[in-house]
Parts: C-alpha cells; sequence; structure tokens
C-alpha cells in the first residue's frame, strides 16, 4: 500500500506532530508500506531525500522559526505544497493521504481528493481543533471553521490522539464518530539508565509560550526558596524574555537555567539529568513531551488537562493539578522536592506505564487499520 502524508512540520522542524509523523512513517515502512512525505523546506535541508520505501520532498515555503509557524506562512505551504503534490500524484498515485493537522494540511488532502479520487485521514493535533487555545487562536479558528468543516466531512476518518480533543472536536462538529489513536514514545531512544535522584534537578520541554504555563511554576518556585532546587527549561519562544525577567523578580534567576532550542540528542541527555518533569501547560492534545519524560523513568507534575490527565496517573507517575492553581502546584512540588524515594519510585512507575501503553509500533498499527479502511 502507498501512502502520502503530509505535514507542515517533519523533523527537524516542528514539535510533537512532527515528530509523530516521523515515527508512524518509520513504523509503517517496516511494515512494509510505501511512503511519501509532503513538508516544508527551511534552511538548508535538502528538497529530496531518499531511504528504502520514504522519500521526503521538502517544498518551497516561508517558515522563519523552526519550531513553529504562524497562519500566514501555513497559508503560503497550502498554495505551495498543493502545487508540488498535484503534480507528484500521477507518478506515486498512493492509495490513501494522511494529513496531520486539518489545517494546512487536511485543505492539500482534500484538493489531492477533489482533483484524483485519493481519500484521506486526518489526524487532529491540538492547534487545528477550534477551542483550542481560545486566547490564542479564537480568531484563526473563527476564519477556518467553514473549511474545517468541509474537510472533516469529506474525510474517509478524522482521528483524535487524546479524550480530550476528540471531545473538544465534537464540541465543534458533533455529525460524525472520531476514533483516538494516542501518540506512542520511542522506548529505545529514551531509556533510564543511571540517575542520581538527589538533590532535585528540575526539567521542562517545549516553546516558551503562554500554552505552555511555566509563568504558574516561576511563581510555585519562588515560595520554595527555602528548599533544594534546580530547574532547566530546555525550548525557545517569545515568552523567554519575560519569563528572565519574571525569575529575576522573584529572586530565583539564580536557580532557573533557559537551555535555549536543543538537537533531539541533547533533550535525551536533559531527560537522563534531570530527576523531576514539570508540565504545567494549558491546553494540549496529547503531549509527547510528558511521553518521553516518563519513558525516560522521569516522575511528572502536571496540570489536569485533556491530554496530561491520560498519561500522568495521580500519586503513582506523578501529580496532577488543576490549571493555573499556584498553591496546588508548589503542594506538589513541595512533596516531590523532599522526597528522593518518592521521585525514584514514581520514576520507576512512569517507565513501566509507557512499556505497557504507548509505543510507536502500536501507534501506527491503529493508523494502518485506519488507512486500509479507507474509501
Amino acid at each position: 500500500m502507498r501512502i502520502l502524508i503530509v505535514n507542515s512540520e517533519y523533523p527537524p522542524i516542528g514539535g510533537g506532530a512532527g515528530n509523530a509523523s516521523a515515527h508512524i512513517a518509520d513504523q509503517l515502512e517496516k511494515s512494509g508500506y510505501a511512503i511519501t512525505i509532503v513538508t516544508s523546506r527551511f534552511g538548508k535541508l535538502p528538497h529530496r531525500e531518499q531511504s528504502e520505501n520514504i522519500t521526503i520532498y521538502r517544498v518551497p515555503a516561508i517558515r522563519h522559526s523552526q519550531d513553529r509557524s504562524n497562519p500566514l506562512e501555513q497559508i503560503i505551504f497550502i498554495l505551495s505544497a498543493s502545487f508540488w503534490t498535484l503534480s507528484l500524484i500521477p507518478h506515486f498515485r498512493p492509495n490513501a493521504t494522511l494529513a496531520f493537522f486539518g489545517v494546512p494540511s487536511g485543505a492539500i488532502a482534500w484538493l489531492i481528493k477533489m482533483v484524483y479520487r485519493i481519500p484521506y485521514v486526518v489526524s487532529l493535533r491540538g492547534g487545528d481543533v477550534p477551542g483550542f487555545r481560545p486566547y490564542d487562536f479564537h480568531i484563526y479558528h473563527k476564519l477556518i471553521a467553514p473549511f474545517l468543516r468541509v474537510i472533516w466531512r469529506n474525510a474517509s476518518a478524522v482521528v483524535a490522539n487524546s479524550n480530550g480533543l476528540r471531545d473538544l472536536a465534537h464540541t465543534f462538529d458533533p455529525s460524525f464518530e472520531i476514533p483516538i489513536i494516542p501518540n506512542g514514545v520511542d522506548l529505545e531512544l529514551y531509556k533510564t539508565g543511571e540517575r542520581t535522584w538527589s538533590p532535585p534537578l528540575l526539567l521542562s520541554v517545549g516553546r516558551i509560550v503562554h500554552q505552555k504555563g511555566l509563568d504558574l511554576v516561576m511563581h510555585a518556585l519562588g515560595g520554595l526558596k527555602d528548599l533544594d532546587w534546580k530547574w532547566q527549561i530546555a525550548g525557545d519562544g517569545p515568552q523567554m524574555q519575560a519569563l528572565q525577567s519574571l525569575a529575576q523578580e522573584l529572586g530565583i534567576d539564580d536557580r532557573v537555567f533557559f537551555l535555549g532550542w536543543q538537537s533531539r540528542e541533547q533533550i535525551i541527555e536533559s531527560y537522563r539529568r534531570a530527576n523531576v518533569f514539570l508540565f504545567p501547560s494549558r491546553h494540549e492534545g496529547m503531549p509527547n513531551a510528558i511521553l518521553e519524560a516518563m519513558a525516560s523513568g522521569l516522575p511528572v507534575i502536571a496540570t489536569c488537562i485533556a491530554g496530561n490527565e491520560e498519561l500522568v496517573i495521580e500519586g503513582q507517575t506523578g501529580y496532577l493539578v488543576p490549571s493555573e492553581d499556584i498553591e496546588a502546584l508548589q503542594d506538589a512540588l513541595k512533596k516531590m522536592l523532599t522526597d528522593s524515594a518518592l521521585r525514584q519510585q514514581m520514576g520507576d512507575a512512569s517507565r513501566r506505564r509507557v512499556e505497557e501503553n504507548y509505543s510507536w509500533e502500536s501507534t501506527a498499527q491503529q493508523y494502518a487499520l485506519c488507512l486500509e479502511k479507507v474509501k
């Protein structure tokens, strides 16, 4: 079976959705599928990459940041990728298209179906679902809502990666079923290994934006200066300067370390050094960062929101706290920071949970079943 995967982000570009599409492509290729990927060109990345059964085309696009894109850049990707993909189809002739995000990729998959009658599956990731991050995306979602309904209703299947994201999608359009296929994690890449459990070394990984709630941790840790801890933040984004100023204002700037944008190898090393993972996000689909941290054997303190609450088991693999509740976050931190044995116990439980429930092989198998049913 020949599968076309469309995603404006693909490693080393983008975040969780890009990594997910790469892992799923690799697993599908191992199962004998022929995979062609259409994504954005960035920097000096080659236009075409070829492995045994995977071909990657990076089409011309305007993209100023490696880790994120804005609505204008997505519109340009739709135009560019549509032109390149329509000319590619006669040579590859896929049996189905897998589009990551309803927009921009779903729009391209819809166009391919209109021209060549090739069915498609849409994988919802979060930001493409109306109601997700309303403080950032309200106007954007209002503008694209009519197009999203057309894209979703012409798809052979629309898939979500968490219960919470499916519920949000049903609030927007309850007219059809939305199955759940969770994200996975590379269990070999993220290993537990030897770890020092004391003193506490906290880690957060992700874009430094309002959505990720790092300001909440700043305020919580500002009230825990009497305890021994250090906090490393891996990532980049527009909120970095504001958070650096906040750390200085709270008197904790000598204990908070901004690592900047990191390669995968550097992030793996950061997981290995840390002994607590913090993820206070305000909105998520299903966060790859938590899965990676748990696979690395870390206990997790996260907000009790969609996606997070499906991964973290309260009191077993970490703690879940209400979003925006700094006092609850501070209480959870205090418990974790003062008990190294608890950190190790919860970290071991985290690894067992992802081993038993989340692997990219399982995720890809579920997508394969979905793609084989398209029509």
